[in-house]
């Protein structure tokens, strides 16, 4: 990751508003980008992450607000914001009857490239996204991951000096996600910006400089990894009980001390948030569970993960946009 600049910021938004019929998407956004960084947008489905890239990258319209991205007033100078971004979508766009090589030359010509510095540049490209060994089989015939490599690939046949990447490692395996960070980090050194949405916490936690928590279309929380999980309380009590079966109890025992929530996926492991002494918080935590008879294997003090972050920010009720400003059909019943 690269270190925070001092120059003017990359993106610059105050205000930002946009609704969709009766559902807001973006109630108010203030948020910085500094250039030369990866900040990344987390939040839940629905959070507004699509709707503000979109906005960000001359897509849609702001409703209300101020939006400035590389110096440029949004919407009226959306011409040379255009000239100066790219975007990676969450569905890699790509033509699958096309070869890999025939898809970048294809748009390195729309981008305006002459024939041959468009072979050129896609020839580098494949190379740098070790796709040369596939570069004249159809689209059709690459896994996940090589397409989400080939679509990146598009993105910069042109060097942006902003890359959007909205969720771009979804649904990739884990060596794939690997090879796009590897990617992310090549452009940041190239001395390009990247704003980040993802849903994947250690992505984040791996490749940005900066985190933006976005809920109900707002940003509840904004700094580096380490201040947000610091936010939470510096430290936290993890209980790993002995039987999952003793979940319930647990957490009615470890209620009056602090609310114990379940780790994703380990019903048999608690979590709670230390807001003063830690030590003493385990003395509490042991003589509550052993009044209530629950079995346990481990108890002990850790730092925060930005899962528990991102789970004590963010909530869903109903009645909020789709990031794509459609109105899930549970909203609908709750705004109409």
């Amino acid at each position: 990751m690269s270190s925070t600049g001092l120059s003017s910021p990359a993106v610059r938004i105050r205000g930002l508003r946009k609704r969709f019929g009766a559902t807001t998407a973006l109630g108010g956004v203030d948020l910085d980008v500094a250039a030369g960084t990866v900040m990344a947008l987390l939040g839940p489905n629905g959070a507004g992450k699509t709707t503000l890239v979109r906005i960000l990258a001359t897509l849609l319209g702001p409703d209300a607000g101020e939006v400035e991205v590389l110096g440029h007033r949004l919407p009226a100078a959306a011409a040379a914001v255009r000239r100066e971004i790219a975007l990676t979508g969450q569905y890699a766009a790509v033509d699958e009857l096309l070869s890999g090589r025939e898809n970048l030359v294809l748009f390195g010509r729309l981008l305006g490239l002459g024939r041959r510095a468009a072979r050129r540049r896609a020839d580098e490209l494949l190379e740098r996204f070790d796709l040369t060994a596939a570069a004249d089989r159809p689209a059709r015939t690459y896994s996940g991951g090589m397409r989400r490599r080939l679509d990146l690939a598009s993105s910069l046949l042109v060097m942006p000096r902003l890359a959007f990447l909205d969720e771009p490692t979804t649904g990739l395996d884990p060596r794939s996600r690997s090879d796009i960070w590897a990617a992310v980090r090549e452009l940041v050194d190239d001395g390009v910006t990247v704003l980040l949405t993802t849903q994947y916490l250690e992505e984040a936690d791996a490749l940005a400089d900066a985190i933006a928590v976005i809920d109900h279309g707002r940003v509840v929380a904004e700094g580096t990894a380490d201040e947000l999980k610091d936010g939470l309380g510096g430290a936290v009590l993890e209980v790993r009980l002995r039987s999952a079966a003793d979940r319930d109890a647990a957490q009615r025992a470890l209620a009056p001390i602090g609310g114990a929530r379940a780790r994703p996926g380990e019903a048999a492991v608690l979590a709670v948030p230390v807001r003063g002494d830690g030590l003493d918080l385990v003395t509490q935590a042991a003589a509550a569970l052993r009044r209530a008879a629950v079995e346990v294997a481990e108890l002990g003090l850790r730092r925060p993960t930005l899962d528990e972050v991102f789970l004590t920010l963010t909530s869903r009720p109903g009645g909020v946009a789709s990031d794509d400003g459609e109105v899930p059909a549970a909203a609908m019943a709750v705004t109409s």
